[in-house]
């Protein structure tokens, strides 16, 4: 899923980047999913999971737009760093959670897509098994292990 440098600058990843995370944190289903390529990959670490193509992905979203969203307290953005291939992001994120608020940390890694120049080729995000599960929702049992 690595980027190579095809293409791609540190500013166009950056606007791309933050396009995507706008459109998805704003509730746009059909905008996120223009920002990436038509067989995106999303990896969720440290468990070791994925999902590959966009019915897969198109279902994440719907998931995390209509039903993990709309749970969020709010977010806080620790950190943000980009590259000509990636741009991470990393937040607390808190949610109302069945015995209250919850707080939970994530890093997400959007990667550049290798031979499509401002696209995204998917996503690598870090986080609690239970923040992952919660956020992917009804498609957890379908992600495939990552071997090796």
């Amino acid at each position: 899923m690595a980027g190579s440098k095809a293409g791609w600058t540190t500013d166009l990843m950056r606007e791309v980047g933050t396009l995507h995370a706008t459109l998805e944190a704003g509730g746009d289903l059909e905008g996120t999913m223009k920002t990436l390529v038509d067989v995106p990959v999303y990896e969720f670490w440290p468990m070791g999971k994925r999902m590959v193509g966009a019915d897969a992905v198109l279902r994440y979203y719907t998931h995390l737009i209509e039903d993990f969203i709309p749970r969020q307290i709010g977010y806080t953005m620790i950190e943000e760093t980009h590259s000509e291939t990636a741009l991470s992001q990393e937040y607390i994120i808190e949610l109302n959670g069945p015995e209250g608020p919850e707080s939970h940390r994530v890093l997400g890694v959007l990667c550049a897509a290798k031979d499509s120049p401002g696209l995204l080729g998917g996503e690598r995000i870090w986080g609690s098994e239970e923040l992952l599960r919660q956020m992917i929702g009804p498609i957890w049992d379908e992600l495939e292990t990552i071997e090796g």
